[in-house]
């Protein structure tokens, strides 16, 4: 589901801004490649449950608080 992946990595990006971390510095923190946390922030890949883990821990969040809200979320059909 790509919208999911799009949200999901909005809500990553707008985390990490809030927090003035930079992508850099989170993709670091956990341990990837800068150009694959920009990847996951622009929603062009699909991370597992352990990175949104790894990612939320590092963010000091919830991993449910990065997941958007089912409205959010609309039919690719």
């Amino acid at each position: 589901m790509k919208i999911l992946a799009k949200a999901l990595g909005a809500n990553i990006r707008a985390k990490r801004k809030e927090l003035g971390i930079s992508q850099d510095g989170l993709a670091l923190e956990c341990g990837v490649d800068r150009s694959y946390m920009g990847r996951i922030e622009r929603g062009e890949v699909n991370i597992t449950v352990e990175k949104l883990y790894v990612i939320s821990r590092t963010l000091g969040c919830e991993a449910a608080s990065l997941l958007p809200a089912l409205a959010e979320i609309k039919s690719e059909d």
